[in-house]
């Protein structure tokens, strides 16, 4: 799997999914509204990884999407120390996986995943696949 195919991943699946708390530095203005300083903001990454106007066709998951930045492991010094350790095991994990498992595929439709939307870390609570050996 390559390093492209991982953000990708990383861009369409965001972990942390109901959103991060920040206080505003300095005035801002976002969307033509002014934020004062010291402000309380609600940040959501998924809507930030979904931006239209960074990303054409931003609700379909593209594999073959040329790396673009995203806000995955957070931004400047809120970034995850860790990322780059997920990176990695996502690379070799995957690349691992679908190399000895080449028929591995999903046993019901995308759509069907029970994904794991009520709590803080986003991911599946099951993984229905199959294999044709």
């Amino acid at each position: 799997m390559t390093g492209a195919a991982v953000e990708e991943l990383l861009r369409y699946l965001s972990i942390v999914h109901l959103g991060v708390v920040r206080t505003t530095l300095e005035e801002v203005e976002i969307a033509g509204e002014v934020v004062p300083a010291d402000s309380t903001v609600l940040v959501s990454v998924p809507a930030g990884n979904r931006d239209p106007r960074q990303y054409p066709r931003p609700d379909v998951l593209d594999v073959t999407r040329p790396r673009g930045p995203h806000l995955a492991f957070g931004h400047g010094v809120h970034q995850c120390l860790g990322q780059q350790l997920a990176r990695v095991e996502m690379t070799v994990g995957f690349t691992g996986l679908l190399s000895r498992l080449p028929g591995l595929r999903l046993a019901v439709p995308a759509a069907d995943v029970p994904m794991r939307d009520d709590m803080l870390i986003y991911g599946v609570h099951a993984l229905p696949v199959t294999w044709d050996a």
